[in-house]
């Protein structure tokens, strides 16, 4: 249904878009596997359209009320694969299916998978019946709308989505496609840049034991120009190699290849699986940015220097199609709406995005909080779910250039008692720990908003009216002090251990939430409320003013970017349409930071390059 492929930063030529109709059922009275609903037609008594969730309205059997088990069905042919699938297994891809799924093919179970936030990859080879062109796929979803230990984020328990919750989104809701290998094959590729000695970490994985030598021939471009060129003998299921980039040696020429959300530049790679003749095995193509993040002395760092974020909460949902995307194009539009305004970066907020919406991140340039969606109770089944599926998020998303944090929890959701029960304590800090043991170069918030335990950036969650409350509370070292060791600007306390002085940064990681215009008599929520487009704008220039005159806040993000169902606190209607104008909102944001004096310099300098150019503005 959509050009981009579904897993942009490793591609192979050759896959097949399973998106589009499929024949649908409820099971509402558990009845489908005892009747065998895998091997037959019964059920299945209407069509949905994937990849969106039968609650929505783009699915087209838009039914909100809840069902806890779904069946889909569909199939496909041999024929469709081409003649290159000779010899080749088939891998199915499903890219997020809410919550606990299995997987059949011609009837036989090849998945089973439980977390509804991250991809299911089965070899569906043996399970094909080759005296037969078409193929049968089936998927059972079951997903328990009052399960509080599922990972969930903001979608509602009840029937009706209420204050800061939203509609359910319920089995298939990312792509799912089918994919021809070669019997050895590379099935996961991560990249770490390394600024600091010119060179990249690539591992690459191959699946199964080669049975002949296998050779790995890796290619690194910026543009046309060839930057690297490697190979290597395959003596492991997942290869290691640190790969030197001379050009980055060259201070001139470094500029050019580092990645920021100014200069988004990426670099492509070519990897190419041979054989000891130097036969092609597998080929696929992938990219990375060069670039670093780092904390140090109160302040964020994009490649070794202080950066001040300017960051918007991103729900991502849609009206018609809830947590997925209504097409591909609307992600690349999103990214470019969030830049249009003046952020530089994105709060993933409760959801775990669409990869096709980091790799707009990666190519157009913005920064991205990774955010797990959180249960909300605390239990051993929590904790099974929440690590296992957030190692999972871990693995798919971090070599996303774009990703530059990563936040397991929001405002002690599925560990309430925080304050007060030291397990729950512990499970914070291991989630903390254990993200830094897979990824130890980017900043981890183990619990952004209030109750932090431990974490590279204290972030805060304060719904301040007024921009002279802020000031109040955050315009220098001795106020942030009170507001973060004594205050407690969210109704609890920001730190529970006395960690204030470790020199991490600080941000507002939630404020504004200002509502414009609801409906008179509609289910609404918002923070505060203004009545015309210029006080909206006035209230968004107090409050971000007075963040943008401290002197030690590392950066900010606004809540939010869209109205959401009853939320109507964003600076965009829910159909993406501005409430202000965007370049109006641009100019207030980008104003210098006084946290970061450099800013202030680029700013004059960019006015004196103006004013020679000509240009009004």
């Amino acid at each position: 249904m959509d050009e981009l492929h579904p897993r942009p930063r490793m591609v192979r030529e050759h896959w097949i878009d399973l998106c589009g109709p499929w024949r649908f059922g409820y099971d509402d009275a558990d009845q489908g596997l005892a009747e065998g609903w895998q091997h037959t037609e019964t059920g299945f008594d209407r069509d949905i359209l994937v990849p969106y969730p039968p609650e929505s309205e783009r699915s087209g059997v838009h039914d909100p009320s809840p069902h806890t088990i779904v069946w889909y069905r569909r199939t496909f042919t041999i024929s469709e694969l081409g003649e290159d699938f000779a010899g080749r297994r088939l891998l199915l891809h499903l890219g997020a299916v809410d919550y606990h799924a299995r997987v059949w093919v011609n009837g036989a179970l090849v998945a089973e998978h439980v977390g509804g936030h991250t991809p299911i990859t089965a070899d569906i080879t043996d399970a094909l019946d080759h005296d037969a062109d078409e193929q049968v796929i089936v998927v059972r979803a079951q997903d328990e709308a009052e399960d509080p230990t599922q990972t969930r984020g903001k979608q509602d328990w009840l029937p009706e989505p209420h204050a800061i919750w939203y509609h359910r989104t319920t089995g298939i809701w990312q792509p799912v496609w089918l994919e021809p290998v070669p019997a050895n094959h590379l099935s996961e590729i991560q990249w770490t840049p390394d600024l600091t000695q010119a060179r990249v970490r690539l591992e690459a994985a191959v699946a199964g034991p080669p049975a002949t030598p296998l050779y790995l021939r890796v290619r690194l471009w910026c543009g046309a120009q060839l930057l690297a060129e490697e190979s290597h003998r395959v003596l492991d299921q997942v290869s290691v190699r640190d790969i030197a980039i001379p050009a980055a040696r060259h201070g001139q020429h470094l500029h050019a290849l580092m990645w920021s959300p100014e200069s988004p530049n990426l670099i492509d790679a070519e990897l190419t699986l041979l054989d000891a003749d130097g036969a092609v095995v597998d080929e696929v193509h992938s990219y990375f940015g060069y670039r670093s993040v780092d904390t140090a002395d109160g302040r964020f760092l994009l490649n070794g220097r202080p950066y001040f974020l300017r960051m918007v909460l991103e729900q991502g949902y849609w009206p018609q199609s809830h947590l997925a995307a209504p097409d591909g194009e609307a992600l690349r539009r999103e990214v470019e709406l969030i830049k249009e305004l003046g952020f530089n970066g994105a709060r993933i907020h409760q959801k775990v995005e669409d990869p096709r919406f980091l790799y707009w991140c990666d190519r157009l340039g913005l920064l991205v909080w990774g955010e797990m969606a959180d249960a909300y109770q605390f239990s051993t089944a929590t904790v099974e779910r929440m690590t296992r599926e957030w190692i999972e998020v871990l693995r798919r998303d971090r070599s996303h250039p774009c990703v530059v944090a990563w936040v397991p929890l929001n405002e002690s959701w599925g560990v309430p008692q925080i304050a007060e029960r030291a397990d729950q304590r512990h499970f914070a800090t291991a989630l903390y720990h254990l993200t830094k043991s897979i990824d130890p170069t980017r900043p981890v918030i183990a619990n952004d908003g209030w109750e932090h335990t431990v974490s590279d950036i204290w972030g805060v969650h304060d719904y301040a009216p007024s921009g002279a409350s802020l000031r109040e509370r955050y315009s220098d070292p001795e106020a942030i002090r009170r507001a973060l060791g004594e205050g407690r600007p969210g109704g609890l306390r920001v730190l529970l251990d006395d960690r204030l002085n470790e020199g991490q940064p600080v941000m507002l990681t939630e404020f504004g939430g200002l509502s414009y215009v609801p409906a008179k008599g509609d289910n609404w929520f918002g923070y505060s409320t203004v009545d015309s487009p210029e006080a909206l704008l006035e209230r968004l220039e107090d409050l971000v003013g007075a963040l943008l005159a401290s002197d030690r806040l590392a950066g900010f993000c606004y809540t939010q970017l869209t109205d959401t169902e009853q939320e109507t606190n964003g600076l965009l209607t829910a159909a993406r349409e501005p409430k202000v104008d965007p370049a109006l909102v641009r100019a207030l944001l980008t104003r210098p930071a006084r946290a970061i004096p450099t800013e202030e310099v680029s700013a004059h300098r960019a006015e004196a390059e103006r004013a020679a150019r000509g240009d009004s503005a």
